[in-house]
């Protein structure tokens, strides 16, 4: 009986070398990981400010706070797990959904950089069959919440599929530990930052007091007075990098224009900044490309849509 158990001892402790030995690469891992998606960090940081763009100040950091916590999750209880399940019973799946939600990034871009250049109608007279909808500033934060956590959902599934890229080769608890701490990293990280962003101009104002020394107070204003500019640069830079992201994604699962890509980069190898700048043009110029495709399928439908829904009946 007592050779048994410390038979049984024995193995338990090997299976405990065993574990510990590979939570020891974790860090290394999830380092690997973390430079692999950072540009799609930056595009989830840089498009998240414009979601509380216009509402109230007070509301902001509480906004942020339900993103981060719908982000958490879906990586956490949705994204996490189910990317282990279709690595392990249907590997092939995870490109063609990745692919999809690249399509809709870009779709997301063309209608921002289309919208910018579109000619607006400036007697603002309502269109033909266009309606206004009036809503409260609860339901407006609503749909700004509903709508970030809609694009975040995308970046963050392959923020998931690239971390499960790096470790489909180890063993089962080293998948979920480092699917695990990039998940939580990074949400923690981009929302974090998003929060700093957005409550700039409290900080400003709070440093402009008459209390606070010269320099300080200057330091202030300077803030105060840069952050819209700052702002609208940080929207174009996540409009981009919706275009960057979304292309690249597709790229990578149509080889020849992943070759293509890779082309380019060796054409400028001896000038890495170069190189990735050339990549970035032309997934953006390729994202432009898909979106305008995907609207002119989806805007079709939509007006259709909008001709045969039953009608609301008014209480």
């Amino acid at each position: 009986m007592s050779i048994g158990l410390f038979a049984l001892l024995d193995d338990v402790a090997a299976l405990i070398k065993v574990t510990a030995a590979s939570l020891d690469d974790i860090p290394a891992q999830v380092a690997k990981t973390g430079t692999k998606v950072s540009g799609v960090v930056i595009d989830d940081a840089a498009v998240t400010p414009k979601y509380v763009v216009g509402l109230s100040p007070s509301r902001e950091l509480h906004i942020i706070y339900n993103i981060a916590k719908k982000s958490l999750f879906n990586k956490l209880i949705i994204l996490g797990p189910a990317t282990i399940l279709f690595g392990y019973f249907a590997p092939w799946a995870i490109q063609p959904i990745l692919m999809f939600g690249g399509a809709y990034l870009c779709f997301e871009g063309y209608e921002k950089v289309h919208s910018l250049f579109a000619h607006h109608d400036e007697d603002g007279q309502k269109n033909e069959g266009e309606e206004y909808v009036e809503m409260t500033p609860a339901q407006l934060e609503k749909n700004r919440i509903d709508g970030a956590v809609t694009t975040d959902l995308i970046l963050s599934a392959e923020i998931m599929a690239i971390t499960y890229g790096t470790v489909a080769d180890k063993d089962i608890l080293s998948q979920i530990v480092v699917m695990l701490c990039v998940a939580i990293g990074i949400t923690v990280a981009v929302y974090g930052f998003v929060g700093l962003i957005v409550k700039a101009d409290d900080v400003g104002l709070h440093m402009a007091q008459d209390k606070y020394h010269p320099l300080i107070r200057k330091t202030g204003r300077g803030i105060i007075l840069s952050m819209p500019s700052f702002l609208t640069i940080l929207g174009y830079v996540g409009t981009a990098a919706m275009l960057w992201v979304g292309a690249e994604i597709i790229a990578h699962g149509i080889p020849f224009l992943h070759h293509g890509l890779e082309a380019i980069g060796h054409i400028f190898s001896s000038i890495p900044l170069v190189a990735w700048f050339a990549k970035v043009m032309a997934c953006a110029m390729g994202g432009l490309v898909v979106g305008a495709i995907v609207a002119n399928v989806i805007t079709p439908l939509g007006k259709l849509y909008q001709r045969f829904k039953p009608k609301r009946k008014d209480a």
